[in-house]
């Protein structure tokens, strides 16, 4: 019987174990993708840390998928074997609950996520919905494509719903940040990055990245901000962000999870300041964001980690060792 290798999360706060397990056969409407590369997104920590209720156990994590199609299930359309498709975090919705019938899928009152509620792309081998994929193009490297399938997708609604002002402020210069403020410079905005107090190493980055200012994410900017998107899951960080950004400016917490946010005096979100949150993405959001990337000439940084270093890698990403992004390659 053919086999696949799998980085498994037997109980929540425990280590990963490799595991050989059965090659599954893709039902209809699925596809069975060879894994290339997953990106190890702070999701990932969320969920192997016990942060996030009611993962499927055991559980293969990941969500930044890219790989090629192995096997087509019934039914499936429009994808052949040997493709090269990208698998995100959002892994199936219901189509009929009021939010689907509205377009807004991402608030899906009965969805599977990738590497959460459905076994993720830590393997040699995932499961994926057909209809939850995108093709990827050929000439750009896999390690570097990963990243874009969350930090990219989410961190693209997060940027838009942030508005269209012209200083932005990013707290947490993790590997979201690092690809929005790209776009950010691109569109000829003036990107703050906020970073841990006195990582020198960080801010560098970020002024490599055509950051206009860095700092420590206790320092005010050297301008007030039209709208503040927070990464860090570091809920104090919302009163400083409120601070820092203008009248009617906005702050997007653009995380799953977040600590809980100390109360604050009313006078930081007067004046028509928005604190608003971001939940997962829409099919929508990665057609726009995957052609945009490319135009906007989006360069991930990654860190390439064979499959059997997974919690090496989340170890990185968890004590901040990290410029840019994780990423596994089978």
């Amino acid at each position: 019987m053919p086999v696949m290798r799998a980085m498994m999360l037997e109980s929540p706060r425990s280590r990963l174990i490799l595991r050989e397990r059965p090659l599954p056969a893709p039902r209809p409407g699925e596809i069975l993708v060879a894994v290339a590369a997953c990106g190890v997104c702070r999701t990932d920590l969320h969920v192997v840390d016990g942060e996030l209720p009611g993962p499927k156990l055991p559980l293969v994590p990941g969500h930044e998928i890219v790989g090629r199609v192995a096997q087509v299930g019934a039914g499936v359309a429009g994808l052949a074997v040997g493709a090269r498709i990208g698998v995100p975090w959002l892994g199936h919705t219901c189509g009929i609950c009021p939010y689907c019938g509205a377009g807004r899928e991402n608030l899906c009152d009965t969805p599977l996520f990738t590497g959460y509620t459905r076994d993720g792309g830590y393997a040699t081998h995932a499961v994926a919905d057909a209809n939850y994929c995108f093709p990827l193009p050929e000439q750009q490297d896999e390690a570097e494509l990963a990243p874009l399938l969350c930090a990219g997708l989410i961190g693209w609604r997060s940027y838009r719903m942030a508005g269209e002002g012209s200083a932005l402020g990013l707290y947490g210069f993790g590997a979201a940040a690092h690809i929005l403020a790209q776009v950010a410079v691109w569109q000829g905005r003036r990107v703050h990055a906020f970073t841990r107090p006195g990582d020198a190493e960080a801010q560098a980055f970020a002024r490599s990245l055509g950051a206009a200012w860095a700092g420590g994410s206790p320092e005010m900017p050297p301008e007030p901000l039209d709208a503040a998107i927070i990464f860090a899951p570091v809920g104090s960080l919302v009163p400083l962000a409120l601070k820092a950004v203008k009248k009617g400016g906005r702050v997007v917490c653009g995380g799953i999870h977040m600590s809980d946010i100390p109360s604050f005096p009313y006078g930081l979100i007067w004046e028509e300041r928005h604190l608003l949150s971001v939940a997962n993405l829409t099919r929508a959001d990665a057609r726009e964001f995957l052609a945009l990337a490319p135009r906007a000439g989006v360069k991930t940084q990654v860190r390439r980690y064979p499959l059997v270093a997974a919690n090496e890698a989340l170890a990185d990403l968890r004590e901040g060792r990290l410029q840019g992004a994780a990423v596994l390659v089978p």
